[in-house]
């Protein structure tokens, strides 16, 4: 493994996790509360309830053709969590997570031009609710968010990112873009 594991917690999380990591290689994660995704542990809790960031960047990555194992995201975004795991990652830190596996992105202030992204917002109330980390692929007049909801299975389809955030500002957004899309500019 290429990234050091500092703490013994953590070590435990990811040997746990490396046992039930068996996902096909073009396989998008979707229900973060479905299968063998939420039995694995993110800090003190399952990925069931607090595992969206891992799984944004897991998605991003199979997106842009870096497939990493989602334990390795994982216990690479240990250090970025909040209050060991409850609340999930910080998602602010996701970009320096994404420059670990050498992934330029972008935090645009028009996000309705990016065409893939891992965006986190408020599911309700600003402090009242909780956040969620998704990762999203506009096209045409579709944008399709993966792991929208961690019960369901489906790529959900929204018309607009204010659609998808009900008019919530976002938490954080970095826009991503396959190399070969950036190399025909």
């Amino acid at each position: 493994m290429i990234y050091e594991i500092k703490y013994l917690s953590a070590q435990r999380r990811y040997r746990h996790n490396s046992s039930l990591e068996r996902f096909a290689e073009d396989e998008y994660i979707n229900g973060q509360a479905l299968g063998a995704v939420s039995r694995m542990r993110y800090g003190l809790c399952r990925m069931s309830f607090n595992g969206c960031g891992s799984i944004a960047v897991y998605n991003a990555l199979l997106y842009l053709g870096q497939r990493q194992r989602l334990c390795d995201i994982a216990v690479r975004l240990e250090r970025y969590r909040m209050l060991f795991g409850v609340f999930g990652c910080n998602p602010k830190r996701l970009g320096r997570v994404l420059m670990q596996y050498g992934i330029d992105y972008e935090q645009p202030e028009n996000p309705d031009e990016a065409q893939a992204f891992i965006i986190s917002f408020w599911t309700g109330r600003r402090f009242m609710s909780s956040i969620h980390t998704v990762f999203g692929v506009r096209k045409n007049n579709d944008i399709r968010i993966y792991n929208r909801y961690n019960n369901s299975p489906e790529v959900y389809h929204y018309k607009s990112l204010e659609a998808l955030t009900k008019g919530r500002k976002p938490v954080a957004f970095f826009a991503v873009e396959k190399q070969s899309a950036r190399d025909n500019t």
